[in-house]
């Protein structure tokens, strides 16, 4: 199981990372940050494999993957 983390701040709320994660962990959560977006969140964590295409694919760089 792999941890991912996120900082809420740098989201802008463009879903690659939901859309690109291939087990389905990470979706656009109902708290918003200081900006007004929606930032995202890990779920179904134990389905994480800490593969990294979330980060690869976040063009704010807001996330980070540690296995």
């Amino acid at each position: 199981m792999a941890k991912v983390l996120i900082n809420k701040e740098r989201c802008k709320e463009c879903g690659l990372c939901v859309t690109f994660c291939t087990k389905g962990c990470l979706v656009i959560g109902d708290e918003m940050n200081s900006s007004g977006y929606f930032f995202c969140r890990q779920d179904n964590e134990e389905e994480c494999t800490g593969c990294g295409v979330c980060a690869d694919m976040c063009p704010d760089t807001a996330i980070e993957v540690y296995k």
